[in-house]
């Protein structure tokens, strides 16, 4: 139950940062027909344009399939390295999701900050191929040290989505990101839908199959991509690497550049937070409350991903140049407020149903708000904006689950104060509320300084 983190295109009306060149190393106010002529997009040829952003599709479907596919298999495979000991797999597999945000946490930016100093393409194929040997890593891991480090390396690997980000907005001019962000976040989707799925029947044949056919189409995109990934950042719009930037923290400072960015980096925390109710305490909660088993859970994974490939890949571009990027942005955390409140209060599994293509209209939210941002940082700056960002969602993926799940364990629990089932999701909504005024006053303005790199 995933909204993309992708980005989306401006909103002329509202909001309307655009980039300076690089060589410009003053702050200055710029308007979106200036950043139209300051984007690189121009860098990557135009026959070569659809089949760079069909391979960035590509990408991003086999790096949530990193998350996706591991989701039917991997605690049975710790737990066979356990003897069977359910209560230690849980803990062990709950270890597994820790490691794999910090990696997160680590990498997004230090990947992000390379990408802007030596181009997109190399990280791009490299933390490619580094996915699909890690794949076959965890198929023939011996023990569960091994398995353990399989883990690390994805965390790390799939890092490069950030890069991915940085590769949209680099081809994209400000006024088109909604489209081409909006069909990253069908490709969320679709890895959303196919993972899972993919692990499970696989599964059933060997445990460690769906880890051999995961890496067989990841080396396969990745050497695809060898000749037909163009560079989309050319070294004249480049930036120095320093540490300074690669770090978590040192990458977060560009947040602070300025107000308008930090509210909007405050928002994306806030609905990054109250997304991990879904895969922290969904089956939980579902089991509980409805007797729902894995049949309907899968269903419903299903409906949801579905859902959501509608909106990102249809209703984004079309509603954004309808309403503008900023009411996108408002409606989008709106609809997510609806489709919580809704998961936390439906008394039955059809009502629960009925909330899912509500809550699907939160797709709105992630176009929008990575498009607005990358409208606040120059071309030398988007990788490590999208590391920045990156970097927040490992933040809140360490902090999210044992919220949502302490929540969801002191709301059910025999003899407590209160029986609240639907906690969880309901303070998912509270905190989708504050995002409201938060990101109303981000996108306040029509225009703003613009960094300009360095």
């Amino acid at each position: 139950m995933s909204d993309a983190s992708a980005a989306s295109s401006p909103d002329g009306t509202t909001d309307p940062t655009a980039h300076t060149t690089a060589a410009a190393p003053t702050t200055r106010t710029a308007s979106p027909d200036t950043a139209a002529t300051a984007s690189p997009a121009a860098a990557v040829a135009p026959r070569h344009g659809r089949a760079a952003v069909m391979f960035i599709f590509v990408t991003v479907v086999l790096d949530v399939l990193a998350l996706g596919v591991v989701i039917p298999v991997l605690p049975d495979l710790v737990k066979g390295f356990l003897g069977g000991d359910t209560p230690k797999a849980a803990q062990i597999y709950g270890a597994f999701g820790t490691v794999w945000a910090l990696m997160q946490f680590v990498f997004s930016p230090l990947l992000g900050a390379a990408s802007d100093r030596f181009g997109r393409r190399a990280v791009i194929l490299t933390s490619n191929f580094g996915l699909g040997f890690d794949y076959i890593l965890m198929a023939v891991a011996p023990s569960l040290g091994w398995l353990f480090l399989g883990r690390v390396i994805s965390g790390i690997t799939a890092a490069g989505f950030a890069t991915a980000g940085a590769y949209i907005a680099d081809v994209s001019p400000p006024e088109k990101r909604a489209a081409s962000y909006g069909i990253i976040g069908a490709a969320w989707g679709l890895g959303f839908v196919l993972g899972p799925a993919m692990g499970g029947v696989l599964g059933n044949v060997d445990l460690r199959l769906p880890f051999w056919v995961a890496a067989a189409l990841t080396l396969l995109n990745a050497t695809y991509g060898i000749f037909v990934l163009p560079e989309s950042l050319p070294p004249e719009r480049r930036s120095g690497f320093t540490w300074a930037r690669a770090n978590p923290l040192g990458s977060m400072k560009l947040l602070r550049s300025h107000s308008e960015l930090t509210g909007l980096a405050g928002v994306y925390a806030l609905n990054g937070l109250a997304h991990y109710v879904l895969s922290s305490v969904f089956v939980l909660y579902a089991g509980f409350r409805y007797g729902w088993g894995e049949r309907a859970v899968g269903l419903t994974l299903a409906l949801v991903g579905v859902c959501n490939i509608i909106v990102q890949a249809v209703l984004v571009r079309r509603v954004v140049a309808w309403i503008g990027e900023r009411a996108a942005l408002l409606t989008g955390l709106t609809f997510g407020i609806a489709g919580y409140a809704t998961y936390g209060l439906a008394p039955s599994g059809a009502v629960f149903l009925v909330a899912v293509p509500v809550f699907a209209g939160i797709g709105l939210f992630g176009p929008s708000a990575q498009g607005l941002m990358t409208r606040r940082v120059s071309p030398t700056e988007q990788g490590q904006l999208q590391g920045a960002n990156s970097c927040i969602m490992g933040i809140v993926g360490m902090l999210g689950p044992g919220l949502f799940t302490q929540t969801f364990s002191y709301c059910i629990r025999p003899g407590g104060p209160v029986n609240v089932p639907g906690a969880p999701f309901l303070l998912a909504a509270a905190l989708l509320v504050v995002a409201i005024p938060l990101a109303a006053w981000a996108t306040r303005r029509r225009a703003a300084p613009v960094r300009s790199g360095v």
